[in-house]
This record gives C-alpha cells, sequence and structure tokens, in this order.
C-alpha cells in the first residue's frame, strides 16, 4: 500500500503543477500589476490652439494693411448704421464714417452739425500736446537753491500733474516722479546743518486756475480742479484712486507733501524745516539741487485718453501752448489745441475750443471735423501725432472702453478689441469717434455725436458701440 500511496501523491504534484503554469501565466501578471506601482500618465492636453478664448487679448503683432483691401458700399452701409443710429424719445445723433486712405466719405448724418463734443475734445488736446511736444519729452519738477536767498529752497513745478507722494516709480505713469524721492535727493544735496524754509514756485502755468466756462456743480463734483503746474494724482485728494474730490489747491498741498518728506529725509544731518509753506518765484540765480522727471509725454497723453482725465488734459494743454510759444494758460492752451488741430487736417471753420477738458460749454465742433482729426492722426507723418491712434481705448478691453462692447452688450460685442475710440458724455451728449479695420482689413475713421439727450444716454452710448461694431464687421457690399 505503501507504494501505491508515493505514486497517487506523486500524480497530485504533477497535475497541480500543470494546472499550475496556465494559472500563472493568466494571473501573474494581473497579480504583479496590483503590487507593482503604476507609472503616472499624464491626462490628455487640448491643444493651445483648440481652447475657446475667454477674454480678448490686446495683439502684440500689427501686419501691414492692404491699400486695396475692399471699401464699404455707402448704399449697404449707410441703411444699416441709420438703424443703429435710432434712439428711443428724445436726442438726435449726428456721425460720419470716412475712408483713411483717400479720405472717402463714407457715410454722412448731419456731419457738419456743430455741438459740443464732451471728452471728445480730448483728442484735439491729444494731437496738440504731441504737436508742439516730443514724444519723449519728460516735465521736471525740481529744488532749487540761490546765493542770493540763504536757507531757501523753491520747489518748482514744470508741469507734472502726476506726481506720486513717495519714492519715484520708474515702471508707472502716475508717480512715475515721487516728492518722496525729490526730497531725499534734495536733502542729500544740502550742505550741512541749518535752518531751510521751502516755497513754491509754480509761476510756469499763468493766468485764471479755474475756466470761468465751467459749471461750479462740475468743480464741486471734483470733474475738475483749479490747475496748477504740479500736483499729487491729478489733484484728487485720496491717492491711487480715479475720482473722487479733488485738492482746490493741489500745488500747494504738494508742496508742503514735499516739505514733510524734506523733515524726514534731513532730519539725521541736523537740518530744520520752517513747517510753513508759501508760494514765491526763484530768484533768476537760482540753481537745481534736486529734481525728478515724469514719464514721457507720450506716456502721459495715452493715459489722458483712456482714463479721460480732466485736470491732466487741461494741464497738457497748457504745456502745449508753452512749447508753441504761447502763454501756459487755459486761453493760451485753447488757442494750440486749434492750432494743432487745423495744422492736422481740421477745417477751421465755425470750430470752438472752449477748453481741453470737454466740459466748456463754449466748446463747438462737428463728427465732420473730429473724424478729419481722426484721418490726420492715422496718416500723419509725425510720430508722436501719430502715435496718439494707438493711445486711444480698445473696445471691450482698457480705459472708458473697458466695460462696453461685451457680451452683455449684443451686437455691439463685434467691435470687441477691434474698434478705438475715444468716449465723451455729459448731461445731454455723448460721443464716440476713433478708428476701426474692418474685417475685410480697410482702415475708417468715425464720429457719432447726440444731442439733446434727456434720460437716453444709456440708450445713445450703446447705439454710438452698435455703429461702430457694425464698421467692425463689414464687408458691408452687395452680395
Amino acid at each position: 500500500m505503501r507504494p501505491l500511496r508515493l505514486l497517487t501523491g506523486l500524480l497530485l504534484v504533477l497535475v497541480m503543477a500543470a494546472l499550475a503554469v496556465p494559472v500563472a501565466t493568466q494571473l501573474g501578471p494581473g497579480v504583479l500589476a496590483v503590487l507593482a506601482p503604476q507609472p503616472v500618465v499624464a491626462p490628455p492636453v487640448t491643444p493651445a490652439a483648440q481652447v475657446p478664448p475667454t477674454v480678448v487679448t490686446v495683439p502684440d503683432v500689427v501686419t501691414p494693411l492692404s491699400p486695396s483691401a475692399p471699401v464699404p458700399d455707402p448704399a449697404v452701409l449707410g441703411p444699416e448704421l441709420d438703424a443703429a443710429l435710432q434712439l428711443p424719445g428724445t436726442g438726435t445723433f449726428a456721425g460720419t464714417v470716412v475712408d483713411s486712405t483717400d479720405g472717402t466719405v463714407l457715410y454722412a448724418r448731419d456731419a457738419a452739425r456743430l455741438q459740443a463734443p464732451a471728452s471728445n475734445i480730448k483728442l484735439l488736446t491729444a494731437v496738440a500736446a504731441m504737436t508742439f511736444g516730443q514724444p519723449g519729452q519728460v516735465l521736471t519738477t525740481s529744488v532749487l537753491a540761490a546765493e542770493s536767498t540763504p536757507g531757501a529752497l523753491y520747489l518748482h513745478g514744470g508741469g507734472d500733474v502726476l506726481l506720486g507722494s513717495g519714492p519715484s516709480d520708474p515702471d508707472a505713469v502716475v508717480g512715475h516722479a515721487g516728492l518722496g524721492t525729490l526730497a531725499a535727493e534734495a536733502a542729500a544735496a544740502l550742505p550741512g546743518p541749518g535752518t531751510y524754509t521751502v516755497y513754491l514756485d509754480d509761476t510756469l502755468f499763468v493766468g485764471a486756475t479755474l475756466n470761468p466756462t465751467w459749471a461750479e456743480g462740475d468743480v464741486a463734483a471734483g470733474e475738475i480742479a483749479p490747475v496748477h503746474s504740479l500736483a499729487v494724482n491729478s489733484a484728487w485728494l485720496e491717492e491711487g484712486r480715479g475720482g473722487g474730490p479733488r485738492s482746490q489747491d493741489a500745488a500747494l498741498d504738494a508742496a508742503r507733501g514735499f516739505s514733510a518728506a524734506l523733515v524726514a529725509s534731513a532730519a539725521d544731518r541736523g537740518i530744520t524745516v520752517v513747517p510753513d509753506v508759501q508760494r514765491r518765484a526763484a530768484p533768476e540765480d537760482a540753481e537745481r539741487l534736486a529734481a525728478v522727471d515724469s514719464a514721457p509725454l507720450e506716456d502721459q497723453v495715452r493715459h489722458m485718453l483712456e482714463t479721460s482725465d480732466n485736470y491732466l488734459a487741461e494741464a497738457l494743454a497748457r504745456i502745449a501752448a508753452h512749447g508753441s510759444g504761447r502763454p501756459a494758460s487755459s486761453g493760451g492752451g485753447t488757442e494750440a489745441i486749434a492750432a494743432a488741430a487745423v495744422r492736422t487736417g481740421v477745417p477751421g471753420e465755425g470750430l470752438l475750443v472752449g477748453d481741453a477738458a470737454g466740459l466748456s460749454a463754449r466748446n463747438a465742433v462737428s463728427p465732420a471735423q473730429l473724424a478729419a482729426l481722426m484721418r490726420g492722426i492715422t496718416t500723419s507723418e509725425r510720430p508722436g501725432v501719430a502715435a496718439v491712434a494707438g493711445s486711444l481705448p480698445i473696445a471691450g478691453l482698457t480705459g472708458t472702453l473697458a466695460t462696453r462692447f461685451t457680451a452683455a452688450d449684443g451686437p455691439a460685442a463685434a467691435g470687441a478689441g477691434t474698434v478705438r475710440a475715444k468716449t465723451g458724455t455729459l448731461n445731454a451728449v455723448t460721443g464716440l469717434t476713433g478708428h476701426v479695420v474692418t474685417a475685410d482689413g480697410r482702415l475708417l475713421v468715425f464720429s457719432f455725436l447726440a444731442a439733446g439727450l434727456d434720460g437716453t444716454t444709456v440708450e445713445a452710448r450703446a447705439a454710438a458701440d452698435r455703429a461702430a461694431a457694425i464698421l467692425a464687421g463689414c464687408g458691408c457690399r452687395r452680395p
């Protein structure tokens, strides 16, 4: 029996071994897969070109336009624009569209009507700044001292109203030049211990600081303030904001801020600064002790157009007047603006410039004149003037157009990223003037101005946006 048991056991071992081979073959990889660490597999990545955009991006490459690009047919374009510019209730639009290349008028609706253009006047201000100034020009705020008046320091305003109260910020436009930096440099340049008095020299700008044609309500609301040749943050009391109340003496406030910064910078050198700051022009023998420079004039103009800064516009007009040989006054500024406009191709008949910001009730300009200005800008061979075209707000992206031409605006959204224009609104007026490249690659300039509005400002803005978006989508030719 023993041999039989051994034989039986041997047979069982052989059978089990035979079964183990296929079982191991089938189950082994699975067991090993469970026990062995698994390689990490990256999830599939959708190619960037297939990802739907969530925002409109500013193009960083601009290709030249073809002069043979198709021109919209006025017979097709006209009815579309007429329909877009219809307003419910009170108010009517005047407007025009012009081919930038050859000046052909493609659309005209009461285009010669003279009216208040609101902040569209800032286009003329920008052209004046770039006509009588240079793109890279800077405005210098300096500290002067004179042997004839020992112990006296003169803070001289050079027209920069975008000063910062602290250190200079070389990457900024507002605050590019800082009074804190100026004070530190002045303290380091002082010869030694002693008592000094700070005087404010803001004599660069002359004449009245307030335009007599401005409404008192606009001044009270902070739309504008007395204009001086130096100011912190466009005279807004809350630095870093672009609204709210403004200083009624921005230059004196800036000088007091400089004086306080000088005290902090010079205290460890035994230097005492008299706390009271008064106005006094620097004597003829005064020499520069320290200085800070503004952002280039071209950048200040761009900031003015993008944010529609009234105070900055008025300061830039006075700088333009000074550059043209005129007095750096309100009147000198308006004269310089009108002269620069005519030089850029604007018909002067009927043109009235009451201020640089667009708040004056005396301003009178037509859509045809604004379109002529835009054509002059887009065809100019003067680098500074030509740069104004690229300084306008971009629909749906920047400045005063950042929240317009969005998806919520329906048909107007077609102009996002393509329309570039200056906005403008007063109580009964709204306007949009700029340029746009059509879908066919043709550069058009346009101006749409509404007047007589009474509670329909929002509707008028939307109408102007729709009209500009139609231009962006042209086409506009017979099939």
